[in-house]
């Protein structure tokens, strides 16, 4: 039976203290970067020469069952280059899931790999044994599996009991009794997320619902999902990475300093490096999703413009945001809407990341081609998604996130490295919990099952980027961030981890068990 983590008064404070001074210091760019740079090998094209690609939508096989295949395929990202990756489908990012409100649909993924498998939808209510825990894998038919030594990172021992396989294939089940959002669903393998959603396999699913479409937000080929991520290129054009074994990068050698994250030196949007798309002088509805291993960006447009939030990881906020800038951390989403009829025609407006002064700092580029009709507007008041009160807490819970000596280097919660089976909460369905969460580093939180809202960070009001429901929080180095969990779905063992993908393969997860 594991105890309660309690941070200690000193600790607690001492948390407050430093979370201002990093605050203090966030215009320096080393004070925002979360992981080291992989530089690439070959020629890189240069920014805004590729057509931004938008990525296919799945069809059902019949009413409401859809499958994808994940299996290796060679694509040029890199022009006049062969990247080998791993794809829904054989293409990255996977087909989008364009899906409704309560319509259940079952996705069969048939695994084709020479690796096992396990497929999340980030940001889904889904049912315990549909959410891609880490040990429940999908093996390629005819290929046999075992754990090496079974044990995770930091050398706990995990019960042969949780682990699961799924030879050739297995269905997940997503009833979809959610709000309309921007969700992804990606590889959750034990240990193995970060090189295996860097070769590929991660994809969107929209939910849509009535309350969205009955706004008039643009839709269409004006409502346009952004995969944002960054990727490092070998000579011969395949994805360079420290380490196919994560746990590599913990035992020695030049890649232990990648332990802090992994990060690229070329931007893709959709799969393409330094896109550029045409559009009208319109409005356009951007989804954007940061589905980087550890990149953060701060976004901003050139020569200037402003984003108008809309939506944030789980559905519509109340009211639309005004944004000079986005800060965006890993597994994050934001809907925003950018109006293009403020730039003459002939406008290049360009989305550049200010986190960075190298050739991450461009991500794309929108030109603005012709004028056009526009049927669109942003109203005044977009939903009513509800907002949860500090008195709605049944409890208050503590959860430290950091790097830990003791375990082999591990990062880790409440200073253990994750133990399946062995859960840090245990949450009853349908009431809501105060979580108070404390860092060392850039500590993207994402909490499975349960959305959350923001309640304070350092004992302030939280960002203007922090609004509405959410599944993953930014928290920041020497940080405290208050959020408000609302469980409610399904019970079952479910998850928190870092979305910092490294951190995440290297120990830095939670079980939580809903009641």
């Amino acid at each position: 039976m594991t105890r309660p983590y309690r941070l200690s008064r000193r600790g607690f404070i001492g948390a407050l203290g430093g979370g201002a001074l990093a605050l203090a210091g966030c215009g320096r760019l080393g004070g925002e970067t979360s992981g080291r740079t992989l530089t690439s090998a070959l020629r890189l094209p240069a920014p805004f020469t590729v057509p931004l690609p938008v990525p296919p939508v799945a069809r059902p096989v019949r009413p409401g069952h859809y499958e994808l295949a994940q299996r290796a395929a060679k694509v040029e990202i890199i022009p006049g280059t062969r990247t080998e990756v791993w794809g829904f489908d054989g293409v990255f990012p996977g087909p989008t899931l364009d899906l409704r409100r309560g319509s259940q649909a079952v996705v069969r993924v048939r695994n084709e790999l020479s690796v096992p498998t396990s497929t999340h939808l980030h940001g889904g209510v889904t049912p315990a044994d549909s959410d891609g825990y880490p040990t429940d894998l999908v093996v390629a038919a005819g290929r046999g599996f075992r754990p090496v030594g079974g044990h995770s990172h930091g050398g706990m021992r995990i019960d042969p009991d949780l682990w699961k396989f799924h030879p050739g294939a297995r269905d997940y089940v997503y009833p979809l009794d959610q709000r309309a959002a921007t969700l992804w669903y990606h590889d959750h393998r034990m240990d193995f997320t970060g090189p295996q959603v860097w070769r590929g396999l991660a994809g969107f699913l929209l939910v849509r619902d009535d309350e969205d479409d009955a706004l008039p937000l643009p839709k269409g080929d004006r409502d346009i999902p952004l995969m944002i991520c960054d990727r490092a290129f070998d000579e011969d054009g395949a994805f360079r990475y420290p380490s196919r074994d994560p746990s590599l990068l913990v035992r020695a050698g030049v890649d232990d300093a990648y332990m802090e994250g992994v990060q690229g030196d070329v931007v893709l949007v959709n799969g393409a490096p330094w896109p550029e798309l045409e559009v009208a002088a319109v409005r356009y509805r951007l989804r954007l999703l940061n589905a980087s291993n550890a990149r953060r960006y701060r976004l901003e447009l050139r020569p200037g413009g402003r984003f108008v939030q809309v939506g944030s990881d789980a559905g519509l906020l109340a009211a639309p945001v005004e944004h000079d800038a986005v800060t965006i951390a890993p597994a994050e989403r934001f809907d925003v809407v950018v109006d293009f009829s403020a730039y003459p025609v002939g406008t290049r407006v360009t989305l550049v990341n200010t986190l960075d002064g190298g050739t991450a700092r461009n991500v794309m580029a929108f030109r603005v081609a012709r004028k056009a009709a526009d049927d669109s507007a942003i109203p005044a008041r977009l939903s009513r998604p509800g907002r949860l009160h500090r008195s709605d807490a049944v409890t208050t819970r503590v959860f430290d996130f950091r790097k830990s000596g003791e375990w082999a280097g591990a990062w880790t919660i409440n200073g253990r490295p994750f133990t399946p089976g062995t859960p840090l909460a245990r949450p009853r369905l349908g009431t809501v919990e105060l979580w108070r969460l404390a860092s060392d580093f850039h500590h993207p939180v994402h909490v499975h099952l349960a959305h959350f809202q923001v309640l304070t960070r350092n004992g302030k009001a939280p960002a203007a980027t922090d609004g509405g429901w959410k599944d993953t929080v930014d928290l920041r180095p020497y940080e405290v961030v208050e959020v408000l969990v609302r469980f409610e779905g399904y019970r079952g063992r479910y998850m928190m981890h870092c979305h910092n993908l490294e951190h995440e393969d290297m120990a830095m997860m939670a079980d939580i068990d809903v009641v």
